[in-house]
């Protein structure tokens, strides 16, 4: 089975989320996404971040009943920060019978050669990049393992939705009414 590998915070998911990822499952090759909820990005300040079960929970809302979409908790037992390259080895030896590719914004591709071992996978994993306005994927948007898909340009972020949530702003319809049922009632993101 091909599994996307959707890293993320996901603080909070969101609707863009969610449309690139069906995106990916409707118009790719790619059967299965997983949302891999990273505990700590290397390059974000974790103060910023919610505890990450309460994440892992939303992304859980978030994908509902559905069986082709999967919430991973997979880095939270791994080493902090988490680094893409141990979290793709631990899954490669855990699952040896999927066949694991990575989702990711032209804004990040224009980073990758920062991240560590970025050339190990490139060697062994498919790179899936969906357009973003910031962003034109750098000199590895024509590597062979980079994949371009044509999904919609969504520009929302969860940057600005916690920024709204603090100042009072009704953002119900940026995300799955769970998770925005859920976040309220925990009162997420009002102080932050």
């Amino acid at each position: 089975m091909k599994v996307g590998l959707f890293f993320g915070s996901f603080n909070p998911i969101h609707v863009g989320h969610m449309v690139i990822a069906n995106y990916m499952l409707e118009f790719t090759d790619l059967e299965r996404i997983w949302f891999v909820v990273s505990p700590q990005n290397p390059l974000k300040q974790k103060s910023s971040l919610l505890d990450e079960k309460q994440r892992l929970h939303m992304v859980n809302l978030a994908i509902g009943d559905s069986n082709k979409y999967k919430a991973s908790n997979i880095e939270f037992k791994l080493p902090q920060p988490s680094y893409t390259i141990n979290t793709l080895t631990h899954l490669r030896e855990k699952y040896p019978q999927h066949q694991f590719a990575l989702i990711m914004g032209a804004d990040n591709l224009q980073s990758f050669h920062k991240w560590k071992n970025y050339e190990e996978i490139l060697k062994h994993y498919e790179l899936y990049v969906y357009p973003r306005v910031n962003g034109n994927g750098g000199e590895l948007m024509n590597h062979k393992k980079v994949k371009l898909v044509g999904a919609p340009l969504v520009e929302i972020s969860s940057t600005e939705i916690r920024s709204a949530i603090k100042e009072k702003k009704d953002m119900r319809y940026f995300m799955n009414s769970e998770v925005w049922e859920y976040l309220k009632s925990m009162h997420f993101y009002e102080n932050k």
